[in-house]
């Protein structure tokens, strides 16, 4: 059976199909779901989704390109929300300055950052780490706030093998979806063979990133199978050592 560790089924590609996809996904391979909030109306549709369905779980957190909907009366609702029972993260929170280049709005995004890291701690929950072109910004944070006091994970791992091993010594797990199939995934490929498999996590991101031979278009937990095979065939061992091991982590992390 396969943990998938981060969906995002509130998403509209899943208006037409929803309910039949999960019932369907959760009837086969996949055996939990955490679906990710990533805005305040992320955050409602997650929770709501957590609590239709026994085998889905809520994250909830303000994604870095949605900062602006974050002020003081936000952020004592979203610490209301992890008081719930069927939320198990504080995510996706993090960096992200593919999309944003503007220096001010990237210090926004490490205040933000910081303040819902220190809200994990407080409400003893892990964290869903987002980092994109933002590496060394993305661990000075961490390194400031003591990260390694807060259990978590860095969702699509998309930097060097040498700095997910900082990340492992975190305490960090990584979190590998359907990029490790594409052709030219060189650091990633890299990365899952250089650290142990007790420190990753499978992940679609979906309905983001599908998995060859199904790049570019919707994207379901189904497809784990494709990252647990390219991930047991760059370990040297069986597809089910892969997919038993990723779920007791997820388990150990999020349950």
């Amino acid at each position: 059976m396969i943990f998938e560790t981060h969906a995002h089924y509130d998403d509209r590609q899943f208006d037409s199909d929803r309910d039949d996809l999960i019932r369907e996904l959760l009837d086969g391979k996949i055996c939990n779901i955490v679906n990710v909030g990533a805005s305040i109306a992320g955050i409602k549709d997650s929770i709501l989704l957590a609590e239709k369905y026994q085998q889905v779980y809520a994250a909830a957190g303000v994604h870095p390109s949605e900062i602006d909907e974050l002020d003081e009366i936000a952020f004592a609702w979203l610490k209301e929300q992890l008081q719930r029972q069927k939320v198990v993260a504080v995510g996706e929170i993090g960096l992200d300055y593919y999309w944003e280049k503007d220096p001010q709005a990237q210090e926004r995004q490490r205040y933000w950052f910081a303040r819902q890291m220190d809200l994990a701690r407080e409400c003893a929950l892990p964290v869903i780490i987002h980092s994109r072109d933002a590496a060394e910004d993305t661990m000075q944070v961490m390194k400031r706030i003591h990260a390694e006091e807060i259990p978590g994970v860095v969702h699509c791992y998309s930097y060097s093998p040498e700095m997910a091993k900082e990340f492992v010594k975190m305490g960090y797990y990584i979190g590998v979806g359907g990029v490790v199939t594409f052709k030219n995934a060189k650091k990633l490929k890299a990365t899952v063979e250089e650290i142990p498999l007790e420190r990753i996590l499978l992940e679609t991101d979906a309905p983001y990133m599908a998995p060859e031979p199904y790049r570019g278009k919707r994207n379901d937990s189904g497809k784990l199978a494709f990252v647990a095979e390219k991930i047991a065939m760059l370990k040297g061992i069986s597809v089910e050592e892969v997919e038993e091991i990723t779920r007791k982590n997820a388990e150990t992390l999020f349950l």
